[in-house]
């Protein structure tokens, strides 16, 4: 059997510490593996570090968080949803799994990769019913202008926070802005619980509706029947089977609890690319320039010189030098799924096959991005 290659600097690194494995190890221990306490716990700590005003209900993925959104906001067959079109899919499958229409957007400038307000308002049809935004990087959309839109007419905002946990707008958590919003916990974000993810609002009406419609409709759960404190249960909504697990909850919380000194150290490593990437290589630039604060920084995507074609041989260079990259993202448009040659995004067409992405993640030393960004001068 071949190994795997064995990179000096991946794309991404996981690694759990001693509290992580003693919080799963305690879940394994208790004979409690479904839905249960650790899972309310864990959804109280997040809407608290979120700033609370809002509830936080855990699910199996970001991908369920998204559908189970739309879905509890009332979106279906019929409807038309505005996303942007750099993205990863799951953003646009999501309309889709309600019946509802994607419609793409473009983004702002070669600095400012998030879904453009005036695109998405060029978009608006008598069918549009809501607006999904993705803090690309977890740099903030122009929520301002979003919400103006939203209220003008009459639209649901459901916040795509995937790479933002923690972020902030105007003092604000990304994902409480808006009416729903979504987190993904897979093994390459800030934080992980391998899978899993977690819908936030502050609506009571939209969060007891998901509540119910992530696990069947059913009026009570298992956990609740075992403890006695219920003896059967009804279904009021048609549902599904998106629960979290004990484990991952666990997982979680221990996650959580050291999120904000990794994001913090994330964006120590961010500056000290764009310093190095200007001096190694400077015709490269990086978008988001200018936006600094309380960040994610949960990517970090640079974008080839003008003219520059040829990302696969930079990517196969960077590879032998065992240094691992990846794009972020194909935008979806170019997918056979959703390939409409009436869609023309002049700004994202235009850079789209110059996005390369760069290792970024919490245990990289300060020697891994000095010598990322070497390779990368000397593979240009």
């Amino acid at each position: 059997m071949t190994l795997p290659r064995q990179w000096r600097v991946p794309f991404s690194d996981v690694r759990l510490d001693e509290g992580d494995r003693a919080a799963v190890m305690a879940v394994l221990e208790s004979n409690w593996l479904t839905m249960g306490p650790r899972i309310q716990e864990f959804e109280e700590a997040f809407a608290t570090a979120l700033g609370g005003g809002v509830s936080a209900v855990a699910v199996s993925n970001a991908t369920a968080a998204l559908h189970l959104s739309l879905a509890a906001l009332g979106i279906g067959p019929g409807d038309e949803v505005i996303c942007p079109a750099l993205t990863f899919v799951a953003t646009a499958n999501a309309a889709r799994y309600v019946g509802a229409t994607p419609v793409l957007a473009d983004i702002c400038s070669e600095d400012e990769w998030n879904i453009d307000p005036a695109d998405v308002e060029r978009r608006i049809t008598p069918r549009t019913k809501a607006i999904i935004v993705v803090h690309y990087g977890g740099y903030p959309v122009r929520m301002d202008e979003i919400l103006n839109i939203a209220r003008r007419h009459g639209l649901v905002v459901v916040e795509d926070a995937s790479h933002g946990p923690l972020s902030e707008w105007r003092g604000r958590k990304l994902g409480t802005i808006g009416d729903a919003g979504c987190f993904s916990f897979f093994g390459n974000k800030n934080m992980t619980t391998g899978e899993g993810g977690m819908v936030v609002t502050a609506r009571a009406d939209v969060a007891e509706r998901l509540r119910l419609m992530r696990s069947h409709g059913m009026t009570s759960n298992s956990y609740a029947r075992f403890r006695g404190h219920a003896f059967g249960y009804d279904v009021v909504a048609t549902g599904y089977n998106f629960r979290m697990d004990e484990m991952r909850a666990a997982l979680g919380i221990s996650q959580l609890r050291k999120l904000a000194s990794r994001n913090a150290y994330r964006g120590g490593l961010v500056q000290q690319y764009r310093e190095r990437l200007q001096r190694h290589a400077p015709q490269v630039t990086a978008p988001f320039a200018d936006s600094n604060g309380n960040l994610s920084y949960h990517i970090f995507p640079v974008l080839l010189p003008h003219g520059y074609v040829d990302r696969e041989g930079v990517m196969a260079r960077m590879a032998e030098c065992s240094v691992q990259t990846s794009i972020h993202y194909t935008p979806i448009h170019w997918f056979s799924a959703f390939r409409n040659e009436d869609i023309i995004l002049p700004v994202l067409d235009v850079i789209a096959n110059r996005i390369l992405t760069l290792p970024l993640f919490a245990d990289m030393t300060p020697e891994d991005v000095d010598f990322v960004s070497e390779s990368l001068g000397k593979c240009l």
